[in-house]
């Protein structure tokens, strides 16, 4: 792990010898003769025209996000939201339908209910532990499953094994957002998953300085097996020339050829250099933070487990909680440092505590250095109905954590400070 987020993607190739990645910042790059752009465009060469579509430091990125979640490729983007706005459209068109898990990011719920339905898509919510839904929901027009390694932002574990075995059984490939896992505590794609999301923001930049998603294919996924479902893939494409699928057979992905040609260059979605290359240094460091932020909000949530004031703590290392079992198999390592609490007295009581703390930072990221709190119903989950609010774990006194790297023992001090408050 920690060889491949140092060295992944960069052997000082540059001309100059640079030990770290340099920042690429150049919109547009130049060819010898028109052959060699022409060739290019018709995809019969490898390289870069213009950094919409592509750039060296970026490149490095997905190189190494492939090599730690252990996949054939990556795509880099300008946010968590693109990456899995273009996953998705790479793998739906209208009339389609996707099966989601009701625990997921808010603005992964809007998207569902409201983009995706612009454009003709339906959708399915479930609850992520009952695997009799998952399989019941299931429709021939299905061509996705959605769900998070865990869930923000309750912390929930789901068994992603099993929930892909169902899905591959329907030839419907798993598109699973780890942003709360990162691959330093769990790698979707040796549990089935076909495509991995990233809030690449988050735990992968760990620093609260960058935007940023990636896309990764695990090399599972072949349109091939049931080409008339995804005909964008398997037959010639008139716009680009080319059938994506045949990347296939020479161990490329397909899928992500697809999504970057046609998605991210004309969604202008582009991850600048230098913002790759804030990614590649958090990246360095990744898990390293992660051992220690997961050690600090397991002993963090069984502290609150037994304080005054707090009605409910949402964390797998809770007794009681029906996703112990997975948390301890799957996630030897941790299951990293976001999770909820429910407070006695709804939003007041919320409200309260935040107020009150001193080291925690009143903000809606997560995955920083610096611990952070929020209050999910009106922030991240404020436009969701409140049956949705409840289907995602999210209560009136709920109030999300996201442990940092400070000292453990002032960070329990802050957190009592919060309850004295409420």
């Amino acid at each position: 792990m920690s060889t491949a987020a140092i060295h992944g993607g960069w052997r000082a190739q540059d001309p100059h010898g640079a030990v770290v990645p340099p920042i690429y910042a150049t919109s547009a790059y130049a060819h010898p003769d028109h052959a060699s752009l022409k060739a290019l465009f018709a995809r019969r060469s490898e390289g870069f025209a213009y950094s919409r579509s592509g750039n060296p430091t970026t490149t490095v990125l997905e190189e190494r996000i492939t090599a730690l979640e252990g996949g054939i490729g990556a795509i880099a983007v300008a946010s968590g939201q693109a990456a899995t706005t273009i996953a998705l459209c790479a793998l739906l068109e209208p009339g389609s339908h996707v099966v989601a898990s009701r625990r997921l990011y808010g603005g992964t719920t809007e998207f569902l209910d409201d983009t995706l339905a612009d454009m003709g898509v339906t959708s399915t919510t479930v609850d992520p532990w009952d695997l009799e839904a998952w399989e019941q929901a299931i429709r021939p027009e299905t061509r996705a499953v959605l769900l998070e390694s865990i869930a923000n932002p309750g912390a929930e574990l789901v068994d992603l094994r099993a929930i892909s075995d169902i899905a591959h059984a329907h030839d419907v490939p798993v598109v699973v957002d780890s942003t709360l896992a990162s691959p330093a505590l769990y790698r979707p794609g040796d549990h089935g998953a076909d495509v991995i999301v990233h809030s690449a923001t988050k735990y992968l930049s760990g620093h609260g300085t960058t935007i940023a998603g990636l896309i990764v294919d695990t090399g599972s996924f072949d349109p091939r097996c049931r080409p008339e479902r995804w005909s964008r893939l398997t037959t010639p494409n008139p716009r680009f020339g080319v059938t994506f699928a045949d990347d296939y057979g020479s161990g490329s992905s397909g899928l992500l050829a697809y999504a970057r040609a046609k998605y991210v260059t004309d969604f202008g979605a582009t991850l600048p250099a230098a913002s790759a290359q804030q990614i590649l240094v958090g990246i360095e460091t990744l898990d390293l933070r992660m051992e220690r932020i997961s050690a600090n909000a397991e002993a963090l949530a069984a502290h609150l487990h037994t304080a005054a004031g707090v009605d409910q703590v949402h964390h797998p290392s809770i007794p009681g909680r029906p996703d112990a079992a997975i948390a301890s198999r799957d996630f030897p390592h941790g299951t990293s440092g976001v999770f909820s609490i429910d407070l006695a007295g709804g939003e007041a009581g919320a409200a309260a505590f935040c107020d009150a703390l001193e080291l925690f930072t009143i903000a809606v990221n997560i995955g920083d250095a610096r611990s952070l709190v929020c209050h999910p119903a009106t922030t991240t989950h404020s436009h969701l109905t409140p049956q949705q609010r409840t289907a995602c774990g999210v209560g009136p006194g709920t109030v999300r954590l996201s442990i940092g790297l400070e000292d453990l023992a002032d960070l329990r001090a802050d957190l009592d400070r919060g309850l004295r408050a409420v």
